[in-house]
């Protein structure tokens, strides 16, 4: 994919920001007066989440991982006191003599990764005993908004050009198997906690809908088109969105959203 754009995922910042804050609310860790926490925001993006961890754990080294170079110049001036750094999630590790994590926390980031099978387990591992994986993850490819990606991918003018950018994103596990994955006694788990929650996001228009997802779900169906069909092919997303959502009491629309969390911590 072509590299993000900082200024339109901020656009709706206060929406995004939201589920990031609510699982950070779930983390169990106190500062040590010993020694200094270590976080790692896994897909900090611009570092609207990394401000989070450090505003909660105001001692903290917090490091942010993020495979857009776009991204990491937003969240350095954002965040100044914060380190980031270009990584990719899929491969991303521990360096030599870096301290094992105290946190893991990936808001929104995973769905862009595949084989959660090992993935998850291999983060969960690199954590210090007692460290905590926080993971939230959109769960919305069968709500209208992402299911009409689909559909108007695949009309005939279209599809050449866009070819699998549907499965780009992830198909995430059921619920159950994040828990099984975490849950193992191989994994010396103190407890895992996942659960569903499904947004209900009050929008201006079906043309706001078409621009929140313009910086995410739809950028690898759009991106490879020819400029004029890219017109085309958001006037007839946009078309379809309108009447997938109807008009509330005030005038608004709303989006659900459905995500996934998880909060695992080791053993101490």
């Amino acid at each position: 994919m072509q590299d993000w754009n900082p200024a339109l995922y901020l656009r709706f910042a206060n929406e995004r920001t939201r589920p990031a804050a609510e699982l950070l609310a779930r983390v169990n860790l106190v500062e040590q007066p010993a020694r200094s926490l270590h976080l790692v925001d896994l897909g900090c993006g611009p570092g609207n989440s990394t401000e989070l961890l450090a505003a909660r754990f105001a001692n903290a080294s917090v490091l942010g991982i993020d495979n857009s170079q776009a991204m990491l110049e937003t969240a350095r001036k954002q965040l100044p006191t914060a380190r980031f750094e270009a990584g990719d999630i899929a491969t991303w590790t521990l360096v030599a003599n870096e301290a094992a994590p105290d946190l893991i926390y990936a808001n929104a980031s995973l769905q862009w990764v595949g084989e959660h099978e090992t993935l998850i387990p291999r983060l969960f591992s690199l954590l210090t005993p007692g460290g905590v994986l926080a993971i939230q993850m959109p769960d919305n490819r069968q709500q209208p908004s992402h299911r009409l990606m689909r559909e108007v991918a695949q009309l005939p003018q279209f599809a050449p050009y866009i070819g699998d950018a549907g499965k780009v994103r992830t198909e995430i596990l059921p619920i159950g198997a994040y828990y099984d994955l975490l849950a193992a006694p191989e994994h010396e788990v103190a407890s895992v906690d996942v659960w569903h929650t499904i947004y209900q996001h009050p929008m201006d228009s079906a043309a706001a809908i078409v621009q929140w997802l313009s910086s995410t779900g739809l950028k690898p169906f759009v991106e490879g088109l020819p400029a004029a069909l890219q017109a085309e092919f958001l006037t007839e997303y946009e078309r379809r969105i309108e009447a997938a959502y109807p008009l509330r009491a005030d005038g608004k629309r709303l989006l659900a959203f459905p995500r996934l969390f998880i909060v695992a911590q080791r053993k101490s």
